[in-house]
């Protein structure tokens, strides 16, 4: 059985942002294709898919490698989604149903009870699957292709630092947000959004430029070290 291009793509992506193939790393096709036990036409078609997404690119002599994003191009996804959310907030509230409201609620109620008992491990992927349903209310095909996409590479770019985040605070904000969706109040829904992600931005920390000044850290200890043992030896 042929496995779609689109499961082996969703996989090489998964992969990639959660750090299984480091930010300048070489992707071939032979050796993606055993991984995901498929043949090679399904990774070659993966790989035109991550490309047009932003996650890979095509060097000269090289192939297929991971991104290398620069701080301005991540900076710029934040920017970018700052923007899209408290418009997928405002049509939300004009276009949601009550089955998109019923599960904005549920996630809300779960949100925050899990944040009242510091489950943190949970919240990501709630909050995932929170702004995921808001962006599916606001009924725009395109916000949703732009949405969904952003939300993977702002995962792949950045941590989020739970100490700055304020899990209940943010979660509050997520049950105000939906309160003006579930009245039917766009321009509410708007600013509280907007809101959210102002606030949201300050707890994120730009992982490749927090492992580079790891790096350089460790390099500048290793020299340190190295002289020192150097000095006791003589």
């Amino acid at each position: 059985m042929r496995v779609p291009a689109q499961s082996v793509c969703r996989a090489i992506r998964d992969d990639i942002v959660s750090g299984v193939f480091p930010r300048g790393g070489r992707l071939a096709e032979e050796q993606l294709a055993r991984r995901y036990g498929v043949s090679r036409v399904p990774v070659r078609e993966a790989l035109r898919t991550l490309e047009s997404e932003g996650f890979v690119t095509t060097r000269r002599h090289a192939g297929a490698c991971v991104a290398e994003p620069t701080e301005q191009e991540a900076a710029d996804l934040l920017e970018i989604r700052a923007l899209l959310e408290p418009l997928a907030a405002a049509r939300a509230a004009r276009h949601r149903t009550e089955a998109h409201l019923k599960v904005l609620r549920g996630l809300v109620r779960l949100g925050q009870e899990r944040a009242a008992r510091g489950q943190v491990g949970e919240l990501r992927s709630l909050d995932g699957w929170f702004h995921e349903t808001l962006a599916q209310a606001s009924a725009g095909s395109g916000l949703i292709a732009l949405l969904l996409p952003l939300r993977r590479k702002i995962a792949w770019m950045y941590a989020v630092e739970p100490a700055t985040r304020r899990p209940v605070e943010s979660w509050a904000e997520h049950g105000a947000i939906v309160d003006a969706v579930g009245r039917r109040d766009p321009e509410r829904a708007r600013a509280l959004a907007a809101l959210h992600m102002e606030r949201a931005v300050d707890a994120y920390r730009l992982r490749f430029a927090a492992r580079e000044a790891g790096g350089r850290d460790a390099g500048a200890g290793a020299g340190s070290a190295a002289g020192a043992g150097a000095a006791v030896r003589r």
